[in-house]
């Protein structure tokens, strides 16, 4: 079977360039192209050399189109405005569009099933086995476990993540309303401030922490009485994300149009 052609949208951000990296070190998988913005210092760029590799010949283009019309699938970890019309152009152009961006609204949310109807799209907040594995577990014990326990989810991220709580932590805080049977939206709480009373029975917390360089870490808390249970996991280096992204990418080469997650993928 021939390679998946793989494209990097953002290409010359952190996380775009760790994408070029993973993309070149994965069997079965080559680098058909990258974008940026038109007017971005990267535009004409070697992707290869912007990623710290050999010259790939392959060059950074602004013509988003033109990038689609030579890939199998996308990689997208940019802004959600972006990754919205990205999934339009695939869906036309019946691209895979593996999404790792976060921080989108109802209505962009909507707009991406949509999509999902005509192309495959993976979706997930983290790409990384680990976290997912983190996921289906937290799943379980908040299963497990009745309303005596208290959950709570703490993230800390870099001082440049722009938004929160982090998709990771919404991703667990699904997980953790589904094992209880609830909805995430009628017992998340995010904020806590003041004279807040006592903790309500069942409720989700979200604690977001922001300073230097960590590339993620979260933690899933279930205190009772006289014990606590804590799941961790602890991102180092984001070469994990970029590796689950290309993973995705060749899962869903030859998948029917839907929405999918990190959870199909892995066969979790």
């Amino acid at each position: 079977m021939a390679d998946v052609k793989i494209a990097v949208m953002g290409a010359s951000g952190r996380m775009g360039r760790a994408l070029i990296r993973a993309v070149c070190e994965t069997e079965g998988a080559v680098l058909s192209g990258g974008t940026e913005q038109p007017g971005s210092p990267a535009v004409g760029a070697d992707l290869g050399t912007l990623a710290g590799l050999e010259p790939l010949g392959v060059v950074v283009s602004f013509d988003a189109n033109a990038v689609f019309a030579g890939a199998d699938a996308i990689l997208d970890f940019t802004a959600p405005a972006a990754t919205v019309g990205f999934a339009r152009s695939a869906a036309e152009h019946g691209v895979a569009h593996i999404i790792g961006t976060t921080g989108f609204s109802t209505e962009d949310e909507a707009a991406i099933a949509e999509a999902g109807q005509r192309t495959a799209i993976v979706k997930a907040g983290n790409m990384s086995l680990g976290v997912n594995l983190l996921t289906a577990l937290t799943l379980k014990v908040a299963a497990a476990l009745d309303v005596d326990f208290d959950i709570e989810i703490v993230e800390m991220h870099h001082r440049h993540k722009v938004d929160a709580p982090s998709g990771t932590a919404l991703m667990l805080a699904e997980a953790a309303a589904k094992g209880r049977g609830v909805a995430l939206g009628e017992k998340a709480v995010r904020v806590r401030d003041g004279h807040t009373g006592p903790r309500r029975a069942g409720d989700i917390g979200m604690q977001s922490l922001r300073g230097g360089s960590v590339v993620g870490d979260h933690s899933v808390l279930f205190a009772g009485n006289g014990e606590r249970i804590t799941l961790s996991h602890h991102a180092e280096d984001r070469s994990i994300f970029a590796r689950g992204a290309v993973k995705a990418a060749i899962w869903a080469r030859d998948k029917e149009p839907g929405l999918y997650s990190m959870i199909d993928v892995l066969g979790l």
